[in-house]
């Protein structure tokens, strides 16, 4: 298993629910809680994680709206 070396969001706060996210690994993007560091994590192919968050960008959707 590959491993992964996330970093937190900057929006992320001790009260708000947050993700962090890992990119280290070619290929792939690792997505997790970041209240659950010892959960499941999501894997995406890196071009569908950017198709994503374009998408997100491209509509305007910000953190907390």
């Amino acid at each position: 298993m590959p491993l992964f070396h996330f970093r937190k969001s900057s929006h992320s706060s001790a009260d708000r629910e947050c993700v962090e996210v890992a990119m280290n690994v070619p290929g792939t993007v690792a997505i997790r809680d970041s209240k659950a560091p010892d959960g499941p994590i999501l894997r995406v192919a890196a071009p569908s994680w950017a198709a994503f968050t374009s998408s997100v960008a491209s509509v305007g959707l910000r953190p907390g709206g």
